[in-house]
């Protein structure tokens, strides 16, 4: 892998039966006897607006029962130092222990370790213990849960692939929320209630000092390794359109083709250059599935904007409050005013609703969808809690999930999933303003070029492997439309100077066959998938591994035809 994609790799630590992976400042990994028994342990520092500080790993101290960290905080107005330590208390005990001191005042939402549970544990039993010593009986939520699954909770216990594992938390109250609502592979068990204020104040001098104990008996139940990785692909209904995103970066725009069935762009009515961006966004020609933000102070000005859309190709449209009990989401409100200003305008186009952030707000947020919609639309970003690459491959298995639960949240409505990009479009958690633009045109571009929202590896090689992966997994039936990335700039499918990235070439082997009869199918590991459409000619298929080793891929289509590929670490192909 490029070093864009990979970055430091990871250093292995074994202490008995044991064993976990250092991924810069996190615990990950954690395994009894090759069994994971938890996704990650880290300690994370986060401001007032849930924008995440670095942890700097300044030291590594290993022996044969520890491994600790010394750290300190860097950005966001943070400035922690301390340790953060695995230790090894019996053969079947591992404790973490963080504990950071604030060399000076500092607003935080959360300052703490957070612990990750593996999604294999979907509908599996567990056991809550509260601090007053009472325990609830529950279950890993099977469904992505649209709330918190567990709530004040002193200790987790629970039986999966033949261990008992229990774990106790300290220094604080703890409780969980599903993470898959964001496309992490994760059930996320965290300190400081939600119940409670924040930001809260950390004073200088003051500690954070929390544990989460492991302790593991049993056996773990042997894994059944198949020699070669088989995929089934089954007909299925015509597979999505593929969009692209309005480039939100700086002027000026190349020259190039435009791309896809659509241009999805997003309208913030605050701002002083919507016109510039609307005028952009349409130099593509294609149809447009348009998202305005309404601004809080002229709620009239969607009419202006409607009126904007005259004469051009308008494939949709939507609109978002932008506060309030409905922030981010299509309420009977937004669209009111967003129907009544395409009728006084004359403009005839579907009117879809959802979630301008990810799947998390229509999933708890869905019941404030007014009737008659033509659409549901949500934004998906694998970056949102996490910025390593294990977390983009770990993304995949997720989208599949949040793309099934969407569609039957839809209720039979065609489902609109875009902006696709790698860290958010906006910080939907923010309590402070966006940045805004300060002129009227584009020489600063406008959304996201405005945000630290830019990721390397939108130009990493591995990327096109991904996005081909991502659109096998999202590309269920009942989503109509997946728009991938911006169409030029940092966030894009080109550069600036519009040279292509590798990104691009999935987007171009994907965008022909939306429309085809698709031919679907599960990943056998969330590694390896495929996705393919039956033409006029001839069943097109193409296969991607996010695997870190070659894989042989033994693929087998309708009617028992197989097609046979072998595919270098993070690569695709058409097979």
């Amino acid at each position: 892998m490029t070093d864009l994609w990979n970055g430091e790799p990871a250093r292995e630590w074994t202490s008995g039966p044991w064993s976990l992976e250092l991924r810069d400042d996190e615990f990950a990994d954690i395994a009894y006897e090759g069994s994971v028994v938890l996704r990650s342990i880290r300690a994370v520092v986060r401001d007032r607006n849930w924008d995440t500080a670095r942890l700097v790993v300044d030291r590594v101290d290993s022996s044969g029962i520890a491994l600790t960290l010394h750290v300190h905080s860097t950005g966001l107005g943070s400035d922690l130092r301390g340790v953060v330590r695995a230790e090894v208390r019996g053969a079947g005990r591992l404790r973490v222990i963080a504990d950071l001191e604030s060399a000076s005042e500092f607003q935080t939402n959360r300052t703490g370790l957070v612990a990750l549970h593996p999604p294999a544990l979907a509908g599996a039993a567990m056991d809550v213990r509260h601090p007053d010593g009472g325990v609830t009986h529950s279950r890993f939520p099977a469904d992505i849960s649209p709330h918190q699954p567990a709530f004040d909770i002193a200790g987790l216990s629970w039986s999966h692939d033949g261990l008992a594992v229990d774990v106790r938390f300290s220094g604080d109250v703890f409780e969980m929320e599903d993470q898959r609502n964001w496309t992490d592979a994760s059930y996320k068990t965290y300190s400081r209630p939600l119940a409670l204020p924040f930001p809260y104040s950390l004073a200088a001098g003051e500690r954070v000092v929390q544990s989460i104990e492991i302790s593991v008996s049993g056996t773990p139940t042997p894994a059944q390794e198949e020699p070669v990785t088989r995929i089934r692909l089954e007909e299925g209904p015509p597979l999505p359109a593929i969009a692209v995103s309005a480039s939100t970066a700086p002027d000026p725009a190349p020259g190039f083709a435009p791309m896809g069935a659509a241009v999805l762009v997003e309208l913030d009515l605050a701002t002083r250059n919507w016109r510039a961006a609307l005028d952009r966004a349409a130099a593509s020609a294609l149809p447009l599935d348009v998202r305005f933000v309404i601004a809080d102070d002229d709620p009239a000005a969607i009419e202006q904007a409607v009126l904007a859309l005259r004469d051009r190709p308008v494939a949709r449209a939507t609109a978002f409050a932008p506060t309030g009990p409905a922030q981010h989401v299509s309420d009977l409100a937004a669209i009111g005013h967003l129907r009544h200003a395409l009728a006084e305008a004359g403009i005839e186009a579907e009117v879809v609703g959802g979630a301008r952030s990810h799947f998390t707000e229509l999933n708890r947020e869905h019941h404030r969808l007014p009737r008659g919609l033509d659409g549901i639309v949500f934004s998906s970003t694998p970056l949102f809690h996490s910025l390593s690459s294990a977390q983009l491959t770990e993304s995949i298995a997720m989208q599949r999930l949040v793309a099934n639960q969407g569609v039957r949240l839809a209720g039979g409505l065609p489902v609109h999933i875009g902006p696709i990009s790698l860290r958010p479009h906006f910080n939907n958690a923010a309590v402070t303003p966006p940045p805004m633009p300060e002129h009227d045109d584009l020489r600063d571009g406008y959304g996201p070029a405005l945000t630290d929202a830019v990721d390397p590896r939108q130009a990493a090689p591995e990327l096109a492997a991904w996005t081909v992966a991502s659109a096998a997994a999202l590309a269920v039936p009942g989503v109509a439309t997946l728009a991938y990335f911006e169409e030029w700039g940092p966030r894009g499918l080109r550069t600036a100077d519009g040279a292509p990235h590798p990104a691009l070439d999935a987007v171009a082997a994907l965008a022909p066959l939306a429309g085809a009869p698709g031919l679907r199918g599960d990943s056998p590991d969330g590694l390896v998938w495929a996705l393919g459409a039956r033409t006029a000619d001839t069943d097109v298929v193409f296969a991607a591994n996010l695997d870190r080793r070659t894989r042989g891929v033994e693929i087998e289509l309708p009617g028992g035809v197989i097609r046979d590929v072998e595919l270098a670490p993070h690569t695709f192909a058409r097979v």
